[in-house]
């Protein structure tokens, strides 16, 4: 009795032991994320402003129920223009739930899967130690809360693959519901959901709960978004605004290479357009070399370019809000467009917009990563106000060093596809869906699943650029490495059972 007394002090002392060193550890690399974050805002006092900026901001500051983005962010900065109106504060704010995210993210990892000492020094360098989380959680848009959101949802869900409780399918429902009002790529992550509660060790209708509730709270948010749209332009549409000029976008990238007349158009206002856009490449040399200088997204940027052209002849907006309804109006004819002409040619769709999207997306430009404030030395009128700043003067140790600094990333994100596809490949081949726990198959299986899916989304529908693709960066490394420990125990193993079957044979024979 005595020994198992001392037995279970051991334990009790071991685990207290394990917590202090886990707490240690957070600690520490808390300490070290806030140095970084002081030095990097003592060289970048101020924060990073483009376009997408100060159209969160003009929205929060006019409390709009739609707009261009989705309106997830600008809430948020609503909410927290009543704690305060600091830019800094901001800033940090975003880092610090990154901060906490990403010790989560990984000491879930560490905690359930078998790691090896290389995978945990170049997971927490990646999450912990890079400036690339730096600069974007410096920049006013909703990047950075969204991949923070992405990690804690994604651990979730390796919880409950692992270790379900019901708490889980409240959390995680409310973290779908979050992510989808800062960014409608998230669409895909209640398909990735449903996967997971159907292999998750529980109750039939908690399995049923966990798979409805994401949806319960996410079709009320579009069915309230497309009523907001309907009264800012008159026609209900969903996502508002930015998905109909996404299809128009993507159906002009194909246009100069297609015949179309027309007048076989269903309606006036898209024979229009295509009059517009015919003039337009009529008179433009060689417009594929233009296209390529963009992200995909050539069309909703160039003022000049077909899209821009219809909504200035049709729309004179004269307020910030006439002018989201201008954008809210053309959506609806853009849509219209866009799916008329790809519905009649897509091979073409394949070809000059697909193709082009996807060298996009293996090697995803820094797009607005590459120069700080858009290489201007002033803030615009409308952060100026929203932050509170007496004048609008702007500075940083160098607005175009972080484009050196971060140039590495789009080729980091080309290897780790690869890095991964060969990973699984290898997994496989040494038997891993045999030999590996049944929730490690089901880990691989549903972090491809997602991979897979979040590539074909992007390269179908959406623009791409690096600051999109950091939370599938940081899913292709964590799980590739993983995916290299699980075979090299495999191999090991393998090792080990063909050195011991010469001396199993001699003890026969013996």
């Amino acid at each position: 009795m005595e020994q198992a007394y001392t037995k279970a002090s051991d334990q009790i002392l071991f685990r207290s032991f394990v917590l202090t060193e886990k707490n240690r550890f957070c600690l520490k690399i808390l300490g070290l994320m806030l140095l970084q974050f002081i030095v990097f805002k003592l060289l970048y006092p101020f924060p990073d402003l483009f376009s997408d900026s100060y159209s969160y901001i003009s929205a929060a500051d006019s409390h709009l129920d739609v707009n261009i983005w989705p309106i997830g962010y600008s809430r948020f900065l609503a909410v927290f223009h009543w704690f305060t109106y600091s830019a800094t504060a901001l800033v940090a704010f975003q880092y610090l739930v990154f901060a906490f995210a990403g010790l989560y993210f990984y000491l879930t990892i560490s905690y359930f899967y078998p790691t090896g000492t290389a995978t945990r020094t170049l997971l927490s360098i990646f999450l912990f130690f890079n400036p690339l989380f730096l600069y974007l959680s410096n920049y006013v848009t909703s990047d950075m809360l969204f991949v923070s959101l992405s990690i804690i949802w994604l651990t979730q869900m390796i919880w409950v693959l692992n270790r379900p409780r019901l708490y889980q399918v409240i959390l995680q429902a409310a973290l779908l519901f979050i992510m989808f009002t800062f960014r409608y790529n998230a669409m895909v992550y209640p398909i990735i959901a449903i996967g997971v509660f159907l292999l998750s060790k529980q109750r039939a209708w908690v399995k049923a709960l966990g798979i409805v509730s994401g949806p319960v709270l996410i079709i009320p948010f579009i069915l309230w978004s497309s009523h907001a749209a309907k009264e800012m332009t008159g026609t209900a549409q969903f996502p508002p605004i930015l998905g109909g000029w996404q299809w128009g976008n993507n159906a002009l990238y194909i246009r100069p290479y297609i015949e179309e007349d027309s007048t076989a158009f269903p309606t006036a206002e898209m024979a229009e357009l295509d009059r517009i856009a015919r003039h337009y490449f009529a008179k433009a040399s060689r417009p594929q070399d233009r296209l390529a200088d963009h992200v995909g997204n050539y069309f909703i940027q160039v003022w000049d370019a077909p899209l821009k052209v219809y909504m200035g002849r049709h729309y004179k907006a004269k307020t910030e809000y006439e002018d989201i309804a201008a954008w809210g109006k053309s959506a609806v004819i853009f849509d219209q467009y866009g799916k008329f002409i790809v519905r009649r040619h897509p091979l073409a769709f394949v070809r000059y917009f697909m193709l082009m999207n996807s060298r996009n997306y293996f090697m995803p430009p820094l797009e607005k990563l590459q120069v700080y404030n858009m290489g201007e030395s002033d803030m615009g009128s409308t952060g100026q106000k929203w932050f509170h700043y007496q004048n609008p003067d702007m500075w940083c140790i160098s607005p175009t060093v972080q484009a050196t600094v971060l140039a590495v990333f789009p080729f980091f994100f080309l290897l780790l596809n690869i890095y991964y596809a060969i990973g699984l490949f290898l997994f496989l081949r040494r038997g891993g869906f045999r030999k590996a726990p049944r929730t490690v198959q089901f880990t691989f299986g549903i972090i491809t699943a997602f991979l897979a899916l979040n590539a074909g989304f992007s390269i179908f529908a959406n623009i791409i650029a690096l600051r999109y693709q950091i939370f599938p960066m940081l899913v292709f490394l964590a799980f590739g490495m993983l995916q290299m420990d699980l075979v090299e125990v495999f191999t090991a193993d393998a090792k080990k059972s063909a050195a011991s079957k010469p001396q199993q044979r001699l003890s026969i024979n013996a």
